[in-house]
């Protein structure tokens, strides 16, 4: 908040100083209109203008009653010089070159003048002797004129222009600092939906896969590779136990980020298709046999890849996949195939995370996407695709 005082500050001054240094600029100007001054007065009241000046320059770097005090002791002066002698009637051009000086010039300083107690009497005291000495200078036989009328204006609209600026920045920058705090928990919160998105994911293509197996009792997969996932799986809860954190590499394995350890480098596919052989999945692979993409595309790719894969192998009733990447200039495509068993697609159960949120979600959040083709009896086809 002492930055947004400091700001509303400069706004202030730079207010004051641009509407004083104008009208100050227009009141000399008519002053200099000829027949409006004798050469002599011009000359007298010019010192005095200077000062004026002056003072509204220093009011623009800081906010000392020294310069308005000064500032308004100096333009009082002009116009008190300008209607010597007292007493007589000032011509209306005379009258008219007076207004822009009391009601600009020397009003510019009320903008700062709102803030205290001890700059609301300098206020006041400044509009007093501001509309008094119009008064008197134009020496109209009425108690109040135009001239006097549009100075108390001019005072008032520049009160009310400071008030307004010094209580709408703080409450401006309230607002503010109330929508960054909601953007931070709407951050924070979105942060630990995918935290809780990543730990579904890790705990679907590890551990719950290794439970099903052995819910089957192994069927079709040789007993030391579902030994040896077994034995990753426990390695992983007990490294995430630990605090490590788990970063995807391949199809159901992770690698737990060591804050001193470097991570491996990425995989290719020819790691998804070991790691299915072993598991008596025989895959079929078609085109390219790598894919040159950023790590994290790479990574959903590889990952909602061998989700296909699993699904294949354990609902298909087959053994074999087929398995096609092809690219252009801006996407990598697989198509994963299988001559199995097939579904309908309305029977698939909307609470799934197998295909939904480790194949359709992790695309989507790298700016890929995923179509699922199957009827019962004819097979199952799902094209993945990514940006490069």
């Amino acid at each position: 908040m002492e930055l947004i005082a400091k700001e509303r500050d400069r706004l202030l001054q730079r207010s004051a100083r641009v509407i004083g240094l104008g009208s100050s600029a227009v009141a000399l100007l008519c002053f200099s209109i000829p027949g409006v001054l004798e050469g002599t007065t011009l000359l007298s009241v010019l010192p005095l203008f200077v000062v004026l000046i002056f003072s509204q320059v220093r009011v623009g770097v800081s906010m000392s009653l020294i310069w308005v005090i000064l500032g308004l002791v100096s333009g009082v002066a002009i116009l008190i010089v300008c209607g010597l002698p007292l007493g007589g009637s000032a011509s209306f051009a005379l009258s008219t070159a007076m207004v822009p000086l009391a009601a600009g010039s020397l009003a510019s300083f009320a903008i700062l003048l709102t803030s205290t107690i001890g700059r609301t009497v300098v206020l006041v005291l400044g509009f007093l002797t501001s509309v008094l000495a119009t008064e008197v200078t134009i020496g109209a036989p009425t108690i109040a004129t135009m001239e006097g009328a549009s100075v108390a204006l001019g005072w008032v609209l520049a009160a009310v222009l400071g008030y307004w600026l010094s209580a709408s920045v703080p409450r401006a920058a309230r607002r503010i600092y109330s929508i960054g705090r909601a953007h931070r928990a709407e951050r924070q919160a979105s942060e630990t939906e995918a935290q809780r998105r990543q730990g579904a994911r890790l705990l679907h293509d590890t551990v719950l896969a290794t439970l099903t197996l052995l819910a089957h009792s192994g069927v079709g997969v040789a007993p030391s590779a579902l030994q040896q996932q077994a034995n990753d799986d426990a390695r992983l809860l007990r490294q995430l136990r630990l605090g490590a954190t788990p970063v995807p590499q391949s199809s159901g394995g992770y690698n737990l980020e060591q804050p001193v350890e470097e991570s491996a480098l990425g995989t290719t596919l020819e790691s998804v298709k070991q790691r299915f052989g072993r598991m008596g999945l025989e895959v079929s692979w078609h085109g390219t046999g790598q894919v040159l993409l950023p790590s994290d595309v790479l990574d959903a790719f590889l990952l909602a890849l061998a989700e296909c894969l699993e699904n294949v192998r354990r609902h298909s009733g087959v053994t074999d996949a087929h398995v096609t990447i092809t690219d252009d200039e801006s996407t990598v495509r697989a198509m994963v195939t299988d001559a199995g068993v097939g579904f309908d697609l309305k029977d698939i159960d909307e609470a799934r995370l197998g295909f939904k949120d480790s194949v359709v979600g992790r695309l989507k959040e790298v700016g890929g996407n995923a179509r699922l083709f199957s009827s019962p009896g004819a097979g199952t086809t799902v094209v993945l695709e990514v940006p490069k």
